[in-house]
């Protein structure tokens, strides 16, 4: 955990303070609501269709047991009773008081948490891999870099009024877990033949109302560059991005009207003037930095478990379970967990105030007191013991967090939708249950294998609904909920966006024709290794969306399985 020093205490304490009086003066009247409302975004105080709603900033993921049992606290407290984890690592509360958000700001400054830059056009919450620190082919620890990017962006008065809101994203891996390719700045660490660290600059990239698979701009950047080579496309992009029309203003169109080649060329330019300068990162400024880190005390474990595989052996739930959810560690003779916040007929993402509670005493008794967000709505517990694997997962059962499908269909991505959210042109939450209840059988979902679903209230995107393999879009249809289908698209290192198969479609057809479309790629797969999105950039997407809409698909193989029952 990144512990705060004096200075990071001050900001928050002081924050609290600033927003308290905000608040008074605007319940008073001396402060109207337009005049209010930069001040409350600020605050990651949003008033969404029936409530306010608090985004509370985890940095890049990483939060500690006491952190937690404070959400579930302000959970408990200050709205119903539960909290709401986003793809940004962050969590949200849906329905807390105006004039309670001083207080929940308060109680989160007291375990060093804040909503500081979670809204508004200013760079937002840098995200990474959720299996930084312990990961098998980590290249370097992203939360050091993180950490190191949080500091440089905070309250930075030179980014306080973006052209839009802006995302960074950063791994540390071979493996690209942070869907790097799709944030306005991706960075890859990487390792020169010399053995000095640098990174690979990826500007552009961004889903919303315009998808794009970002665009390299820097192969290779020292690592003591950094910061000022990311001042510098700031700086690019403060001078030169679209402030007339907000549908206009994300550095990926300006890179796209400019061309990638000639941005990069802006960049460099400007760049020219900093390279060097007193923002240029020293080795102390980093071990600094890294010296904030706690780190856990491992023990010297022998990599197996002789009890672990009798269980593995005997249990097929809890092997079903240690297949999906448990995840190579770099310390021999420890796991890392993730805990499903997807099981059937839950909200994706939706933890209550007493599951974070139990999940609290999870992380200090098996987790060293620690765990992480992913992107993926779901939590990490990235220090267990292989020895305890069986114990933790006996007691995660009762929680409802043992759902084995990380990795499968219904471990489905979804953004809080027209439940709650004003921008939404339809429900999510509703949708992703159908879809869960429809392939509620284990079994099947093993033999469909890896496929990520992704679904979206509205073309802002906070689902990823282009990212993936199956995205799922609400659209307004003359005043009623339908549902775009597209299929195709993946993050990581071979990152695309997917491909509309039709038009719109009920709400209660969803799952049918997710249906229709598993059955398209169970009987094409070129063997049961393939997976979906495989299957679908091999064959394209005809296939698919001549069956969903009855065109007389019929596929090789189910052609000649009716041959050979003839």
């Amino acid at each position: 955990m990144y512990l705060y020093d004096q200075i990071d205490q001050r900001i928050v304490d002081e924050r609290v303070r600033q927003f308290r009086n905000q608040t008074r003066r605007h319940l008073a009247g001396e402060l109207s609501v337009d005049d209010f409302r930069p001040l409350r975004l600020q605050n990651g105080l949003y008033i969404e269709r029936y409530a306010p709603m608090l985004r509370v900033a985890i940095p890049y993921g990483l939060l500690s047991s006491v952190q937690l049992r404070k959400l579930a606290h302000i959970a408990r407290t200050y709205d119903k009773g539960y909290g709401h984890f986003s793809t940004r690592q962050n969590i949200q509360f849906n329905w807390p008081r105006l004039e309670d958000a001083p207080e929940i700001l308060a109680e989160l400054a007291g375990v060093q948490m804040h909503a500081i830059q979670t809204s508004g056009s200013c760079i937002r919450n840098t995200t990474t891999d959720h299996f930084a620190g312990v990961a098998l082919d980590e290249i370097v620890d992203s939360f050091v870099w993180c950490e190191l990017i949080r500091q440089w962006s905070a309250l930075h008065p030179e980014f306080a009024y973006l052209p839009r809101k802006f995302k960074i994203a950063v791994s540390g891996s071979a493996a690209d877990r942070a869907a790097t390719w799709v944030h306005d700045i991706g960075l890859h660490a990487l390792r020169a033949a010399n053995d000095e660290i640098g990174f690979r600059v990826i500007v552009g990239g961004g889903l919303g109302r315009t998808p794009v698979v970002g665009h390299v701009i820097c192969e290779y950047l020292p690592w003591c560059h950094l910061l000022t080579y990311l001042d510098a496309i700031l700086r690019v992009y403060n001078r030169h991005g679209r402030r007339d029309n907000k549908y206009k203003a994300r550095i990926k169109i300006l890179v796209k009207e400019l061309t990638p080649a000639v941005f990069a060329q802006q960049v460099e330019e400007e760049w020219s003037h900093l390279k060097d300068g007193p923002a240029t990162l020293i080795e102390e400024e980093v071990r600094r930095i890294e010296g904030r880190f706690t780190r856990p005390a491992y023990a010297e474990l022998l990599a197996e478990d002789t009890f672990l595989n009798a269980m593995l052996a005997a249990e097929k739930p809890f092997a079903n379970w240690h297949r999906r959810n448990v995840h190579p560690h770099k310390v021999p003779g420890y796991a890392a967990v993730t805990l499903s916040l997807k099981r059937t007929g839950a909200a994706p993402g939706d933890a209550s105030a007493e599951q974070m509670d139990a999940i609290a005493g999870l992380a200090e008794r098996y987790s060293f007191g620690e765990l992480r967000v992913s992107h993926e709505q779901n939590l990490v517990l990235p220090d267990v013991r292989v020895s305890d694997l069986h114990a933790l997962w006996r007691e995660i059962r009762p929680l409802g967090l043992a759902t084995p499908n990380i990795g499968l269909l219904t471990n489905i991505i979804a953004c809080p939708g027209g439940d709650f959210c004003s921008l939404a042109n339809a429900k999510s939450i509703p949708v992703a249950e159908a879809i869960q209840q429809r392939f509620d059988d284990l079994d099947y979902l093993h033999d469909i294998g890896e496929l990520d679903l992704n679904i979206s209230g509205c073309m802002n995107s906070c689902g990823h609904h282009h990212i993936g393999h199956i995205g799922i879009l609400g659209v307004d249809k003359q005043g009623e909920e339908y549902y775009q289908i597209s299929i195709g698209g993946a993050q990581g290192v071979d990152a695309s966006l997917g491909k509309v198969i039709g038009p719109a479609i009920a709400q209660d057809k969803v799952p049918e024709i997710v249906e229709k479309l598993i059955e398209v790629y169970l009987a094409e797969r070129d063997g049961e290794e393939e997976r979906f999105i495989d299957t679908v950039r091999r064959i394209g997407i005809e296939p698919f969306k001549d069956y969903v809409y009855g065109t007389n698909y019929q596929t090789p193989r189910r052609h000649s399985r009716q041959l050979a029952a003839a």
